[in-house]
């Protein structure tokens, strides 16, 4: 299966409109090398590291306006597409750090709430998921979701390959100076566990924060089988089997 990863810059603090049309055009490009799946960076259509109180009045619930736009890019292109927004949360509490799968008609297939949060930047924005998403089926496949640092737990991949994925979608906004993440990290959980990784990481910066890149495409035996640079680039490589 043809996957590809959008590591991209996040949009400037709210301007959904435009992360949109940039999502339309990478999954323009990305069908059009053939990929059934795209996956984009953490919080890719809001911004991540922003004014938590502007993050949480951007928040919308998994069925509200974003998640309507991109079924219709999703349908549109024909591609499936995994995607980070802040998830209102039912409580009004912090929202939470999501990632949703809308398959290639549209269809909201699953979402994740990022459960290990990383430092106390995400702890002031967000509220904690409860526990892993299992995986969802897709045309014979099952596919789990991460975010970021949830993809660096052992127990996390751990549980997504014992409920028979083989594939575990991850939008991420890993900044410098971990590298170790997708250098050594992803594929020796990826081996382990055996099981491919598409890992998308951010670029550029967010005010003081520099996001590394690397976004990496890692293969059931811990091989990688496309990796990033640092800017923005549209990596379309295939998971074998």
């Amino acid at each position: 299966m043809r996957i590809a990863l959008w590591q991209t810059e996040h949009p400037s603090p709210g301007d959904t409109a435009a992360a949109l049309q940039r999502l339309d055009a990478a999954a323009r490009d990305a069908a059009a090398q053939g990929a059934r799946w795209l996956v984009t960076p953490e919080m890719a259509l809001t911004g991540y590291l922003i004014d938590p109180a502007r993050l949480a009045a951007l928040a919308e619930a998994a069925d509200g306006p974003l998640a309507q736009a991109v079924a219709a890019i999703a349908r549109s292109r024909g591609i499936g597409i995994a995607y980070g927004w802040p998830e209102r949360h039912p409580e009004d509490g912090k929202p939470y750090n999501a990632v949703q799968a809308i398959g290639p008609d549209g269809t909201r297939l699953a979402v994740h709430r990022k459960v290990h949060l990383f430092g106390a930047a995400d702890a002031e924005r967000f509220t904690p998921g409860d526990a892993v998403a299992p995986p969802f089926d897709w045309e014979g496949q099952r596919i789990g979701l991460l975010i970021c640092y949830d993809v660096e737990q052992p127990a996390a991949v751990r549980a997504l390959a014992q409920q028979g994925a083989r594939l575990i979608l991850v939008p991420t906004a890993n900044m410098l100076p971990y590298d170790d993440a997708p250098l050594l990290t992803v594929p020796r959980l990826a081996a382990e566990q055996r099981v491919a990784i598409a890992y998308a990481n951010a670029c550029g910066a967010e005010g003081s924060t520099y996001y590394g890149g690397y976004s990496t495409l890692v293969g059931p035996n811990g091989e990688v089988l496309a990796r990033a640079g640092r800017g923005a680039t549209l990596l379309v490589a295939d998971v074998p089997g």
